[in-house]
């Protein structure tokens, strides 16, 4: 298997600034690699620049450039093929015939990642035992102190560094890592993703949604708005303006701590609790769409109604849940413990009754009630849909046995 591992880095004062110095010379560098495409593409000739030609360049560059020269060169070839997986990202949408999105340039605040590509060139993960303070090595910045609070498994192949607010993290990806199979319980699960409960699985358990984003709405908009009463586009930011944009990062960065902390600790139980869990197979992008304007017929420039703005609060709702993250963590633990997760078709689990098979709109009555038009089951809708990936879940090992 292959796993990441993510730990806090604790430099020091002069560590801080040369890992700042560091995203700057990588940002610089893929804004100069873009600047260079888009100049030859603008030329008469159309000329087409790949990643290899502006790879072959970067000797002469770190020749000619002491800043450049000072940081890993592994590192910036990896910096000019994140640029190069961005334009082969926009000609796949224009022939997909999807919204291009060409690739922009890179402010300073928002390029924050460098990757290693390689574990011994340009950086080294010095792991350690518990009662040693473990490091890692960064061409140009120094032995970084790492806060290491599991082992790391298998075989450390990239390491990547990343800024988040005013924290660094290192991120290993790590290749071979073992399984680590739990004792089978005997027990099957079927969940039902909710926005009034965060699940409510066969069993009847209702989870609850911690919604940390509405718990947070009204510091953040505060802050939101003491950030807009600074102008949006100005050469210059001011201390107050940089203290009001940290102040929204760090706040967002805390709500996304919050849900990502709540999402492996539900995952770790019902991964230690059942030998399967079946959920339904949820199409997040579509989910989260905005309603698309319909104009009105008779009148030119007006619109008819279109529940927009109810729609804008489901959404809110579904992303502050995060059910697309909190799937994809509860595979990654599930393949690690030997677990089985089965994701099935969600069409009309919560219409079908489990009792009867009837499908009918009119089953569900309500948000919360469910009641069979045909055999008069009754029960709480989420109960009934959970139930439903259960049945399909069951069916889904039986064709796979």
């Amino acid at each position: 298997m292959r796993r990441a591992y993510k730990f806090l880095l604790r430099p020091t004062l002069r560590q801080e600034q040369a890992l700042r110095d560091m995203l700057r010379g990588h940002c610089t560098l893929y804004n100069a690699a873009l600047q260079e495409r888009r100049d030859a593409y603008r030329h008469p000739s159309k000329t087409s620049i790949s990643y290899g030609q502006q790879s072959a360049q970067l000797s002469e560059i770190r020749a000619s450039d002491p800043d450049q020269a000072r940081w890993s060169f592994s590192s910036q070839q990896a910096t000019l093929r994140r640029l190069n997986k961005a334009f082969a990202a926009f000609f796949s949408r224009i022939k997909k015939g999807e919204k291009a999105g060409y690739p922009r340039f890179k402010g300073v605040g928002h390029f924050d990642t460098v990757e290693f590509p390689k574990n011994g060139d340009g950086c080294r993960w010095d792991s350690a035992p518990h009662d040693v303070q473990t490091r890692v090595r960064l061409q140009g910045v120094g032995h970084v102190r790492v806060h290491q609070h599991r082992p790391v498994l298998g075989r450390v192949k990239t390491v990547s560094v990343k800024r988040e607010g005013r924290r660094w993290y290192v991120i290993l990806a790590c290749d071979d890592v073992p399984a680590e199979p739990l004792p089978a319980t005997g027990s099957i699960v079927g969940i039902d993703m909710g926005t009034v409960h965060f699940f409510t699985d066969s069993s009847g358990i209702h989870v609850a949604n911690p919604r940390f984003l509405e718990k947070s709405a009204q510091e953040l908009a505060e802050a939101q708005r003491l950030l807009d009463t600074f102008p949006k586009h100005t050469k210059r930011r001011t201390k107050k303006h940089r203290a009001a944009a940290r102040k929204v990062a760090k706040l967002h960065a805390r709500v996304r701590r919050q849900r990502l902390d709540h999402h492996h600790k539900t995952a770790n139980a019902l991964v230690r609790k059942h030998d399967v869990i079946g959920h339904e197979k949820l199409n997040m992008a579509g989910m989260t769409k905005t309603p698309a304007p319909k104009p009105d017929p008779n009148r030119n420039g007006v619109f008819l109604p279109n529940r927009a703005a109810a729609k804008a609060g489901l959404n809110r709702s579904i992303l502050d849940a995060g059910w697309g993250m909190f799937l994809g963590i509860l595979a990654n633990k599930a393949e690690s413990a030997g677990r089985r997760v089965i994701p099935v078709d969600a069409h009309n689990t919560s219409r079908t009754c489990p009792e009867c098979g009837h499908v009918a709109k009119e089953n569900r009555t309500s948000q919360a009630k469910f009641e069979c038009r045909a055999c008069g089951f009754a029960a709480n809708a989420d109960h009934v849909g959970a139930l439903n990936v259960l049945n399909r879940a069951g069916l889904a090992l039986c064709a796979a046995a």
